[in-house]
């Protein structure tokens, strides 16, 4: 079988190559799945490099999620059958014309999903839905501030926020990622991600102020944030990719009535066995009846994997790119 394996942790993927491996063998409690698309995350990337948390032995096959078929069951294995059509995560493995997951790391695809869609929204989705209904308790008719609401997680929160009847303002660094979100989910509002939005929120909110604030960004954009954040406001902390970890003094929260809520979608699950699951087939439901739509900005064949990879670090992706193997 292809497979993007890599060999070596170095910068640039210079360690990754695509080769031909065998195909591997279910064993007990296992599922071999024939991949039909496989997403690409910044944790992929980071993983090339060795500068993501996790660091699988080398030689490994990079890949946190995907979409496909059973194509062989291990022994001990009930209610699945060679032909089912599943969505499912793993640490890495994805990238490759077949991977073997434990068979609990699966589930059935929604029918309305393309394989290239059910492959990528399901971290995305996951984690807007912790952050909104877990952390920030959303309610209809409240204001959502998005920050990078272009990226995957972004786009994922914005779709969701709507699901959810909020009012959605997106927040993006070009006009055309505020473009392709304003017509791939007209929110209330899309603005520019530039310093000064604040004053753009309070106008949109009344001078109240945000309900809900998203920010995968930190650094300067979380500082500005809590400037036009409203009263009993939630500020979700989801990541840091300016590069630079804020901080805040204790008094503006007290002072403001807000609180900064830290997002962590799969240590929730792990925390919280039985919230996690219900969080999975609550946007696993939302797929089947259509109420999200996950949006694929770009399909490449896995030996374009360099492609792919590339258009993600370059931020030039609104919502996903998959790998085709």
């Amino acid at each position: 079988m292809r497979a993007l394996l890599v060999s070596e942790l170095a910068e640039n993927h210079a360690g990754c190559a695509l080769v031909e491996r065998p195909v591997p063998e279910p064993g007990p409690g296992e599922v071999r799945v024939r991949v039909r698309a496989a997403a690409v995350n910044f944790p992929d990337l980071l993983m090339t490099r060795g500068a993501y948390q996790l660091k699988p032995d080398l030689p490994f096959v990079p890949g946190l999620e995907f979409a496909g078929e059973v194509d062989a069951i291990g022994g001990a294995v009930a209610g699945w059958q060679v032909g089912d059509p599943v969505i499912g995560g793993n640490r890495f493995g994805a990238m490759a014309e077949y991977v073997v997951v434990p068979a609990a790391n699966l589930r059935a695809k929604p029918g309305r999903l393309s394989w290239e869609e059910a492959a990528a929204y399901g971290v995305a989705y996951l984690t807007a839905y912790v952050a909104l209904v877990r952390c920030a308790r959303v309610e209809p008719g409240e204001w959502v501030l998005v920050h990078g609401a272009a990226g995957g997680v972004g786009l994922a929160t914005v779709d969701l926020a709507k699901a959810l009847g909020a009012r959605v303002i997106a927040a993006a660094s070009s006009a055309e990622k505020r473009a392709a979100l304003t017509e791939l989910y007209a929110p209330e509002a899309v603005i520019a991600a530039d310093p000064g939005f604040r004053d753009a929120v309070k106008a949109l909110t009344g001078g109240k102020g945000a309900d809900v604030i998203f920010d995968p960004v930190g650094g300067d954009v979380f500082d500005e944030s809590t400037r036009c954040i409203a009263f009993g406001g939630r500020l979700l902390v989801i990541g840091f990719a300016s590069g630079r970890i804020p901080e805040v003094s204790v008094n503006m929260p007290l002072i403001k009535g807000f609180a900064v809520v830290g997002v962590r979608a799969g240590e929730y699950g792990r925390r919280f066995p039985a919230r996690g699951a219900e969080n999975i087939a609550a946007i696993d439901a939302l797929a089947a009846e259509g109420r999200i739509r996950p949006h694929v900005h770009a399909a490449f064949d896995l030996a374009d994997w360099r492609e792919g990879f590339a258009m993600l670090e370059r931020r030039a992706v609104v919502g996903k790119v998959v790998l085709i193997p």
